[in-house]
C-alpha cells in the first residue's frame, strides 16, 4: 500500500514538474520574441492547422443549437447579395472578382467562401458572420447588421458555390440598391443591458480611445476616461448629462457638436442604450 502511494505521489510530482517546465518554456519563448508575428510571413504548418482546427471545433460547439429560419426567399438572397458586395467581397472575393489589394496582406488569408458555402451548415456560417474570429481579420457583424441581414448573408453564401462569374456580376448590378436597414429612433430611458453594453464598447472601438473600467484594452487616453461619466454634468462639454442624452450622444455625437473629435460610429439605438446602461452602472452611487 505504501509503495502504491509512493508511486502515485511520484507521478503527481513528475507531472507537476513537467507542467511547470512547460509553462516556463512557453514564457521564455514568448519573452525572447522567437515567433515572427509579421503578416508578411505565413504561419507555420503546425500553428495554422492547430488554429484552424480549434476554430472549427469552437464554431461547431456553439452553432449546433442555432435553428435557421427559411432561407429560400428571393428577397433574402437579393439582400444578402447586396450585403456581400458591400461588406465581404473586399476580403473574400466573388466568382470572377478579386479581393481588394489589402486582403492579400492578411494572415491568415481570407478564405474563398465557395468551400464554406458548400460544406458548412447555415447555423455555422451565421455564427461566424455574427461573432467573427479572434486573431484573424474576420470581424463580428453583430453590432453592424440586424438579425435578418445576418441570415440574408447566410442565404447568399449558401448559394454562392453555384454562381458563375457572369451570373454574379449580373445579379450584383441588379441588387446595387440600398439594403434593408433597421430604423433608428430616439426617446425614452436607456433601459439597456449593462452586460451587453460591456461587449458593445469593444465592438464599437470605444476602448481604443477611452479608459473604461472592466475592459482589458490597456489604458488609452485619446478621449476622457469614462469611469465617472455618469457623475458629469455635461456630455462632450455641450449636452446636459441625462440617460436619454447619453443615448443621443452615442448614436451621433457629430450631429450634436460638429467640433467633437468623436466620430459617428453608427451605433444602433439598442446598443447605445446598452452602452449607456453599462457606463451608468460604473457609478455605484446612482
Amino acid at each position: 500500500m505504501k509503495k502504491a502511494i509512493l508511486i502515485i505521489q511520484t507521478v503527481f510530482v513528475t507531472v507537476g514538474m513537467l507542467l511547470v517546465a512547460g509553462a516556463l518554456g512557453a514564457a521564455a519563448f514568448v519573452y525572447a520574441g522567437v515567433y515572427d508575428v509579421a503578416a508578411t510571413k505565413h504561419h507555420t504548418g503546425l500553428t495554422y492547422h492547430l488554429l484552424h482546427y480549434a476554430m472549427l471545433r469552437s464554431v461547431k460547439t456553439r452553432a449546433d443549437d442555432i435553428k435557421p429560419p427559411p432561407l429560400n426567399a428571393p428577397d433574402r438572397f437579393r439582400s444578402g447579395l447586396a450585403l456581400y458586395a458591400g461588406h465581404c467581397v473586399q476580403c473574400h472575393g466573388a466568382p470572377g472578382v478579386s479581393p481588394e489589394p489589402f486582403a492579400f496582406g492578411l494572415r491568415p488569408a481570407p478564405v474563398n467562401l465557395v468551400e464554406p458555402g458548400r460544406n458548412w451548415t447555415p447555423s455555422q456560417i451565421y455564427w461566424i458572420v455574427k461573432h467573427g474570429v479572434k486573431m484573424t481579420a474576420m470581424p463580428g457583424w453583430q453590432y453592424r447588421l440586424t438579425e435578418e441581414e445576418l441570415w440574408d448573408l447566410v442565404a447568399f453564401v449558401k448559394r454562392l458555390p453555384a454562381l458563375s462569374p457572369v451570373e454574379y456580376k449580373t445579379l450584383e448590378a441588379a441588387a446595387a440598391q440600398p439594403h434593408r436597414k433597421a430604423a433608428a429612433r430616439i426617446g425614452g430611458q436607456p433601459d439597456g443591458d449593462p452586460k451587453a453594453g460591456l461587449h458593445a464598447v469593444y465592438q464599437y472601438l470605444c476602448v481604443t480611445c477611452h479608459a473604461i473600467p472592466g475592459t482589458v484594452e490597456g489604458s488609452p487616453n485619446v478621449g476622457p476616461p469614462l469611469g465617472s461619466v455618469a457623475t458629469r454634468r455635461y456630455l462632450g462639454g455641450v449636452l446636459l448629462n441625462t440617460p436619454d442624452n447619453m443615448v443621443r450622444w452615442l448614436m451621433n455625437p457629430q450631429a450634436i457638436d460638429p467640433r467633437s473629435a468623436m466620430p459617428d460610429l453608427h451605433v444602433r439605438e439598442q446598443d447605445a442604450r446598452d452602452i449607456a446602461a453599462y457606463l451608468y452602472s460604473l457609478d455605484k452611487s446612482r
